[in-house]
């Protein structure tokens, strides 16, 4: 299987509109990010995506992909699920409706934000969406998938674990329970919004660096990283070995 990131930034971005910082003003390609999201390839060749933001539409054409054959959904917001309408080529092309996998409070979300796609009788040109509500392992495709549950400030939220690798992105809080998922993983996928000074919402880099000691994988990857993390060459620098900041178009097989 491979990982594709698609986006590595927060949900503003980098670089942020109207910011001329060091890192919003870089000429590093590793230093624009967008809104975080990952292309799974299955051995059979499957595409699944995770999250699906405001990105997405140049996210797929500056990767040069062409397919999507079922998208997984962290949670319900904006930066990580308002893309969904530029979902309707593929919809199209596939002449059926598109597969989600979400919670089902984040379906229940979805059927109120984007109520036109699931209308018995549907307008010209809207887009299909079949829901899928998940909690515990399942199979997509060919691949074995395993929730991983962890707070996003109090909001729950998935991670998705894939063989021996994880994917998580809008945490704060992994609890006892679900770190037993995570242990001595090949990868580990984290959020990391910044250097220092605590997030309610999302992990900064001490808390995923206490998460890499504990948890052992044989590689840390950072995403959802912000402006404030500053340059990614100097990152490159400071990092343990074992741990870096993944950035967009980044592929690792697994």
């Amino acid at each position: 299987m491979t990982l594709k990131f698609l986006g590595t930034g927060t949900s503003q971005g980098v670089p942020v509109i109207g910011c001329t910082c060091n890192v919003c003003t870089s000429g590093d390609s590793r230093d624009r990010r967008f809104r975080s999201s990952a292309l799974v390839t299955t051995d059979n060749g499957h595409k699944i995506l995770i999250d699906c933001g405001p990105d997405f539409r140049m996210q797929m054409l500056e990767n040069n992909e062409r397919q999507i054959d079922a998208v997984l959904l962290t949670h319900e917001h904006n930066d990580h699920v308002i893309g969904l309408d530029d979902l309707r080529p593929l919809i199209f092309k596939n002449k059926s409706d598109m597969p989600i996998y979400c919670a089902e409070r984040v379906g229940d979300e979805l059927r109120t934000r984007f109520s036109y796609g699931f209308a018995d009788e549907k307008y010209p040109g809207a887009p299909s969406f079949e829901l899928h509500q998940i909690s515990a392992e399942f199979m997509l495709f060919d691949a074995a998938i395993t929730p991983v549950e962890v707070l996003h400030h109090r909001l729950p939220v998935f991670g998705f674990k894939f063989k021996n690798s994880a994917y998580i992105t809008d945490a704060s809080f992994i609890s006892e329970n679900e770190k037993e998922k995570l242990m001595g993983l090949d990868y580990l996928i984290l959020n990391c919004i910044r250097k220092e000074h605590p997030h309610p919402a999302h992990f900064i880099l001490p808390d995923v660096l206490a998460l890499y000691e504990e948890l052992k994988p044989k590689m840390l990857y950072l995403t959802h990283i912000s402006h404030h993390f500053g340059l990614h060459q100097d990152a490159y620098d400071e990092l343990p070995e074992g741990v870096a900041l993944a950035y967009d178009g980044l592929e690792i097989v697994f």
